[in-house]
Order: C-alpha cells, then structure tokens, then sequence
C-alpha cells in the first residue's frame, strides 16, 4: 500500500522551475530587516539558523535565474560576463557551513540582494532584445 503524498517531478531541463515567478516582494522585506540588525545575537542560535536557510534556499532560486537569463545573451558581452562574476561569487559563499550568528545570515541577505541586483540588470539588458525593431 502505498501511503505517500508526494509527487515527483522529473525536470532535468528546469523548465518548471523557470515557469515560476520568484516571489521577490517577502525576500526583500527580509533581507532589508535582517540587513538592519544591529549590536549582539538577540535570537537563539536555530532562529538564526532557520532564517539562513530561507535566505540561503531563496539565493540559489534566484541564482538560478540569473544563470537562465545569462544563458539568453551573447556569449562576449558586458553583462554576461559581469553575472558570471556574481554567480562564481555566490556558488563560493552558497558553499560555506551555516552558522546561527547574525554575521553569517547577513552574509546571506547581501548575497540575495546582490543576486537580485545582477538580476535587474540582467532583465534591462535583454530588454531591447525582446522589442521587435520598428520599420519607421
């Protein structure tokens, strides 16, 4: 008898992954409230162990993203080669052990920030590739 509730997916190619919109709006609230702690570790270590593995979670979706827009432009320009930077970055400090301290989870939170920030940038560079050239 089979009593599990779980679906598995088979995605090798990450197309469902790329169908869903991050949703950007309550990591960003996060990562402004984590950013302005201030002074000593006022929560329990597992508080801030547990907030780290959303922000850590979140960076990798976001990465993700990143590496899907990167693949989208020519291999020999600027922004490319700048998200290439950011996610070699971010695989390095993804790669580091989770500490429950309020330094570590910042670590996390500049991270989203960064990869957010090289995501925009990445959408304003594809941007006049998506619009059709006007015959005028």
């Amino acid at each position: 008898m089979n009593t599990s509730s779980h679906t598995v997916l088979y995605d090798p190619t990450g197309l469902i992954e790329a169908e869903l919109p991050l949703d950007r709006e309550p990591y960003e609230c996060l990562v402004k409230a984590v950013l302005a702690w201030t002074g000593e570790d006022t929560l329990a270590t597992r508080d801030y162990e547990q907030i780290g593995l959303q922000l850590t979670g979140h960076a990798r979706a976001v990465a993700a993203d990143v590496r899907r827009r990167v693949g989208q432009l020519p291999k020999d320009s600027g922004p490319r080669a700048l998200a290439d930077v950011v996610l070699r970055e971010a695989e390095g400090r993804l790669s580091t052990t989770l500490e429950g301290t309020v330094r570590c989870v910042q670590n996390r939170a500049r991270l989203v920030r960064a990869l957010y920030e090289r995501l925009d940038r990445l959408e304003a560079a594809l941007a006049p590739e998506r619009v059709a050239p006007s015959d005028g």
